[in-house]
């Protein structure tokens, strides 16, 4: 039997790193400001070691940036390290422009089809 492969590390990939549900979450909240590990641990139900280990991960691919404010660690959005991920979706935005357009000439050929009636 083959010993299961090694998963690459999410911390070096943006695209891994969003894949799991409570980074984004943590993204999500970051979106309306900066934030205390505390207050995101708190607000997701979750320990502070369990939040800082994704924050840890989402600042190494420069999605998270934090800074020092007296004895606390803000966290804030650096949402530069999300370039990768637009413009790998920007690469889909012709497919969604001809989707839409085929829709919209089928609802105006219904339209007259229904005029015509």
């Amino acid at each position: 039997m083959m010993a299961p492969m090694a998963r690459a590390a999410t911390t070096s990939d943006v695209f891994n790193a969003i894949a799991e549900p409570q980074r984004r979450q943590i993204l999500a909240l970051l979106r309306s400001g900066e934030r205390p590990v505390t207050e995101l641990a708190r607000e997701l139900g979750m320990t502070q070691p369990g939040a800082s280990k994704h924050l840890r991960v989402l600042r190494e691919v420069r999605l998270v940036r934090d800074r020092q404010v007296g004895k606390q660690r803000l966290y804030g959005l650096d949402a530069r390290g999300l370039r990768p991920v637009h413009e790998w979706v920007g690469g889909f935005e012709r497919f969604w422009n001809e989707s839409f357009d085929r829709l919209d000439e089928y609802v105006q050929d219904l339209k007259q089809a229904r005029q015509e009636e």
